[in-house]
């Protein structure tokens, strides 16, 4: 509210305090949510980078793995497709500051099934399947981090604008209204006091 849309009374004067003080208390909150969602941004890219260099080796092992199974069994493609669909992955989700971030798990306690035929293949072909039982298990963490920064990301922006908002532009607004309102006041009580004392010596 601007000065020009504001009378200089005391019961304004009491409600912008209020208002100030709520404002002021609405930018203390927003910036404690801020600094603690980005430290579990910078956790979260952290572990995405450990997560990255895990993944790139366990790529590496499970391809030349799989090249490996190529050369000792042929192309292994109708091997594979006889394989089932994971469908043991579940998504939850979990609040942090007001920001839901998804909790990816899968059944990692589930005992790898032997879902091909043991004729048709061999141990290097068992080693391959379980390279890429482990890879899977990465991506699904990868996934879950990768979801929770692109959340968290866009939760930093929200809050860092609707804080700047109140540090810069409404905070001093109510400041600035606080202090015409007490100076119109303070003016107006000085004006009553001479006004009286004129009165006073005119009725002497």
């Amino acid at each position: 509210m601007s000065q020009s849309n504001i009378a200089p009374t005391k019961g304004n004067l009491i409600n912008t305090k209020k208002t100030l003080a709520l404002s002021q208390l609405g930018y203390d909150l927003l910036d404690r949510k801020r600094n603690i969602l980005i430290r579990e941004l910078m956790s979260l890219i952290a572990e995405a980078k450990e997560i990255t260099g895990e993944i790139e080796s366990v790529y590496e092992n499970a391809y030349l793995s799989l090249q490996k199974s190529n050369i000792a069994l042929g192309v292994c493609k109708d091997i594979g497709d006889g394989i089932d669909i994971e469908d043991s992955i579940e998504i939850s989700f979990k609040s942090v500051m007001g920001v839901d971030i998804p909790a990816v798990t899968i059944d990692n306690e589930q005992k790898i099934d032997v879902c091909y035929g043991l004729y048709s293949t061999n141990s290097q072909f068992d080693e391959t399947f379980i390279s890429f039982q482990n890879l899977k298990k990465l991506m699904v963490k990868m996934a879950e981090i990768e979801n929770s920064v692109y959340r968290i990301a866009i939760a930093v922006k929200k809050t860092q604008s609707r804080a700047n908002a109140l540090s810069n532009i409404i905070i001093p607004n109510f400041v600035e209204n606080v202090k015409y309102i007490t100076d119109a006041l303070e003016e107006k009580e000085r004006e009553e006091f001479s006004r009286m004392k004129v009165i006073k010596k005119k009725s002497i």
